[in-house]
């Protein structure tokens, strides 16, 4: 019934009222040389960069740290920061290994060392993203081109691999697992195809349902490259959502080796709720915002193109919390003896009291 629902609302597009304002755009937030893709939040709150053959932390305050060795410089090998779902650990990092043999390599979450994780029988690689919602049983989901289709696979943490499907629509860049409660498409892997603008989205069955047409522009690094959906409490609790601009000479969007940023006053100002797909180009970074329940709506929260070149995934950091009070046992002062109230003065009134509350209930019942 998921998936018969999910086809039902494929390719429902309903504009958003015009009422609702878009955002003026991304902030060109720190430099990081040949940056492509974004991952995390880590458990300490940092994101983790990948850039020129290398990988690097980034703290909320813009602190970047060189943290491990990449992939070859000039390779678009995406990243997955381990959220910690199954068995696979909190932190450890699964990057796209596109030299022979094609497959994926793992990085220890303190970033000291690396081995190939799992071998995947494709001629490249082109997607990564982990099972957050648990409908492929919480394995690691890799796309890859083959015979003019997408393969799909899962992989557990053991690095066994099972191939969910290999005629899923062309698809590629930064994918994301939808939540429950996004339509009809709870735990499908959300595809975004630069080449004709339709974001997919991928059964655990293997089958393929239209999630929407996006109506950015399309084309060979120009059309939707990125989708990722708007964690719980981005709105009220404030945070960001970041994506990679790439320096990329002779291209009409030359990017500009920036990790971009925009807030979440900027995205509740534009109608984003918790929940809510966004999908950004690769030409422009441009973005619109999906909303999914009984039809699927489409709004714009960056209207217009820019010169930015965005690569890889969107990611979503929250703001820090302030911890929630705690509630506090009442302490009860005792007094040694010879301070304050002496403690036989005391044992003494509370037996004056009971006493005279015995001799009073005697009393009473001899007047009955």
């Amino acid at each position: 019934m998921k998936y018969l629902l999910a086809g039902v609302l494929a390719g429902v597009l309903t504009a958003w009222p015009a009422t609702v304002a878009a955002a003026e755009g991304w902030q060109q937030w720190q430099t990081v040389p040949g940056v492509f893709d974004v991952g995390g939040p880590r458990a300490d709150g940092s994101l983790v960069v990948a850039g020129s053959g290398r990988l690097y932390t980034l703290t909320s305050g813009g602190a970047l740290t060189p943290f491990a060795r990449g992939e070859d410089p000039g390779a678009e090998a995406y990243l997955a920061d381990s959220p910690g779902v199954g068995c696979f650990p909190k932190d450890q990092i699964f990057v796209l290994r596109l030299h022979a043999p094609i497959g994926v390599t793992r990085i220890s979450a303190d970033g000291s060392s690396s081995a190939p994780f799992a071998n995947v029988d494709l001629p490249s690689l082109n997607g990564i993203a982990f099972d957050t919602a648990g409908f492929f049983d919480h394995r690691l989901l890799v796309t890859g081109p083959v015979n003019g289709k997408t393969e799909v696979a899962a992989i557990d943490c053991n690095g066994s691999v099972q191939v969910i499907t290999a005629s899923a629509p062309v698809a590629e860049g930064g994918l994301a697992v939808a939540p429950i409660g996004f339509g009809g498409f709870d735990g499908d892997l959300i595809m975004p195809d630069e080449l004709s603008g339709i974001i997919w989205a991928i059964a655990p069955d293997g089958s393929s349902s239209q999630v929407v047409n996006s109506g950015l522009p399309k084309g060979q690094d120009t059309g939707v490259e990125s989708v990722a959906f708007a964690p719980p409490g981005l709105i009220a609790g404030g945070g960001y959502v970041y994506y990679s601009d790439r320096l990329t000479a002779g291209n009409p969007h030359p990017g500009t080796d920036h990790v971009l940023r925009l807030s979440s006053a900027d995205l509740a100002s534009s109608g984003v709720h918790d929940g809510d797909l966004l999908a950004a180009t690769e030409g422009g970074a441009s973005m619109i915002d999906v909303r999914c329940e009984a039809a699927c709506h489409v709004f714009s929260v960056v209207p217009l193109p820019t010169s930015a070149h965005g690569e890889g995934h969107l990611v979503f950091a929250l703001t820090p919390q302030p911890p929630s009070p705690v509630a506090t046992a009442v302490q009860v002062a005792y007094a040694p003896p010879g301070r304050g109230i002496p403690v036989a003065a005391v044992v003494a009134l509370l037996a004056a009291v009971l006493g005279g509350a015995a001799a009073a209930l005697v009393l009473a019942r001899r007047r009955r």
